[in-house]
């Protein structure tokens, strides 16, 4: 599993500033989350194939989320495309995005799908054969929704010496790695912990932004490989958070240790701070693993 940043920054961009916008890398595929002002810039600047990304989710119709999304899908129609492209949004998306090509006599010449949400509950909203992807309802001035990407697990991994040993029949190796017992050669049943080992843990993502302090979300979340939670404002200026909906750093670790993730990655910060290691430094005070997004950043897991 792997996060490539490409904008971690709240309201307007700036030259060195840019806002929401990241790729997930998860089991095959690439997944754009968000998709701000310029967004297509940065997935060139740091070398992200277009062609692969074929499912896009917005989290809300705030500006900084949205509004590189024409320019991008406009870009692949200018380069060709023939694979099919998957929007996931708030109620709403599909008559903007769709205005702006119309008043510009822009078609695209692939198909686009849009996937329009308005359930105040979680939703499932992709699913194929190796990962899932749920809504996480949020608390915005408007209808937002974070994500929860998840792995499937791989089938389980033969031992070929011990299948040998137990005199199990090649025919059956395939049913093996998919979990079940089988017979050898003798008529005996093996069982299928016998002769298998365990596949790699499974690895998930929760991308919570933008939302204030909201509890709500810990059961659906808990024991999330990485949670990426919006830090928009230190604790000196919490009283900017109910108004804006927003969260501070130390809400965001409160809610990574309630739901015992495994790493906290913090974002979406206000442009009036100048010195990002503070947000880390007041996550800490209540969760360890903090890491800060950075524009360009990659993680790995």
């Amino acid at each position: 599993m792997k996060i490539t940043i490409l904008g971690c920054h709240s309201a307007t961009p700036t030259v060195s500033q840019h806002p929401t916008a990241q790729v997930l890398e998860m089991k095959g595929h690439l997944f754009l989350i968000d998709c701000g002002e310029g967004t297509q810039t940065q997935l060139r600047k740091y070398r992200i194939k277009f062609s692969r990304i074929k499912h896009i989710f917005i989290s809300h119709l705030h500006g900084d989320h949205f509004f590189g999304l024409p320019g991008l899908i406009s870009t692949f129609l200018l380069l060709g495309r023939e694979a099919e492209l998957h929007i996931y949004g708030p109620k709403g998306i599909k008559e903007a995005i769709l205005l702006l090509l119309k008043l510009g006599k822009t078609y695209t010449n692939y198909p686009l799908y849009f996937h329009e949400l308005e359930d105040t509950s979680s939703q499932m909203i992709f699913e194929d054969e190796k990962v899932s992807v749920e809504t996480i309802p949020l608390d915005h001035r408007i209808y937002t929704n974070g994500f929860l990407f998840k792995e499937k697990p791989d089938d389980r991994k033969l031992n070929v010496e011990e299948a040998r040993k137990l005199n199990i029949d090649l025919s059956y190796y395939n049913k093996i790695k998919q979990g079940f017992d089988v017979e050898n050669k003798d008529g005996k049943l093996i069982a299928n912990k016998d002769i298998t080992f365990d596949p790699p843990p499974t690895k998930s993502y929760a991308y919570c932004s933008d939302t204030a302090y909201n509890p709500q979300m810990v059961p659906q979340i808990e024991n999330t490989t990485v949670l990426y939670h919006e830090s928009t404002f230190l604790e000196e200026h919490h009283h900017l958070c109910d108004k804006t909906k927003h969260s501070t750093a130390k809400e965001a670790a409160v809610i990574a240790k309630k739901a015992k993730v495994e790493t906290l990655i913090l974002g979406h910060y206000s442009g009036r701070y100048g010195n990002l290691e503070l947000f880390r430094k007041e996550a800490q005070e209540v969760f360890e693993n903090v890491e800060l997004a950075e524009d360009g950043k990659h993680f790995s897991f």
